[in-house]
């Protein structure tokens, strides 16, 4: 078994057969976290979780892209009642160049959700784009009163960001974007106790595939981290899916 834990299957790009794509993502066995990204798609991503009895989980926070929307707290907490409710996120920093206008606002929607994170005892989904330094420094003063645990999703960083974020007690979160960048040595290094495969449908279709990306393409993300791993295949698959239950509590 697969588990995919960063998918956006609650997105418009599968308004049309978001069912369709789940269910030949479960009938291959690949389980599926869909992650929130602000009001609308976090509901999204509810509703599509409790229409599964297994298989299918949900992640409610507001994209630091999305910092300047209308933010209250209190709808995130309640969305946080449904039992298919696993994480906080995808929350942190993104300093590309059409957000880091508002990165002061974006860090202040984010404190407020890690502290629902900890307050909720949940773990958290890590957003971070060209921001690693202020996200770092962030977190070390958030483990002054609790200890965060999340991966931070889709990293693209270098190594000694990676080791910062590892020594912390966090994990790695790596998609198809490990076709794109050279992050070879990244991987290498990381222990695979320590590593999460996700797809970030419907972004990153690996080379494998063209156009939409999906939950069923995660395998492609588990073949090359054991071919640069240099290990089999089933043993990433075996320790990646036991890292998300263990992180998930799934």
């Amino acid at each position: 078994m697969l588990i995919d834990t960063h998918a956006h299957v609650n997105f418009n790009a599968y308004r049309l057969d978001a069912d369709k794509v789940i269910k030949k993502a479960l009938k291959n066995n690949v389980w599926l976290i869909n992650v929130g990204a602000g009001f609308e798609s976090s509901r999204k991503a509810i509703e599509i979780a409790e229409k599964y009895s297994k298989g299918v989980y949900a992640t409610v926070g507001l994209h630091p892209i999305h910092a300047e929307e209308n933010f209250c707290i209190v709808d995130y907490k309640d969305f946080t009642k449904s039992e298919k409710v696993i994480a906080i996120g995808e929350i942190g920093l993104d300093y590309k160049s059409e957000y880091v206008s508002f990165k002061e606002h974006q860090k202040q929607v984010f404190l407020e959700q890690l502290n629902l994170a900890k307050e909720l005892n949940l773990p958290i989904i890590f957003h971070c784009r060209f921001a690693h330094q202020d996200l770092i420094e962030i977190l070390k003063l958030q483990v002054l009163n609790f200890k965060p645990q999340g991966v931070v999703h889709c990293f693209a960083g270098n190594w000694k960001e990676a080791e910062k974020y590892l020594d912390m007690g966090l994990y790695l979160g790596f998609n198809g974007i490990i076709f794109k960048l050279n992050l070879d040595e990244i991987i290498r290094k990381t222990p695979l106790g320590k590593i999460l495969i996700e797809t970030d449908c419907p972004y990153l279709t690996p080379p494998q595939e063209s156009g939409r990306n999906e939950p069923l393409h995660v395998k492609y993300v588990a073949e090359k981290i054991a071919e640069i791993k240099n290990i089999s295949y089933k043993e990433v698959v075996t320790i990646t899916t036991q890292n998300a239950k263990d992180l998930f509590k799934i």
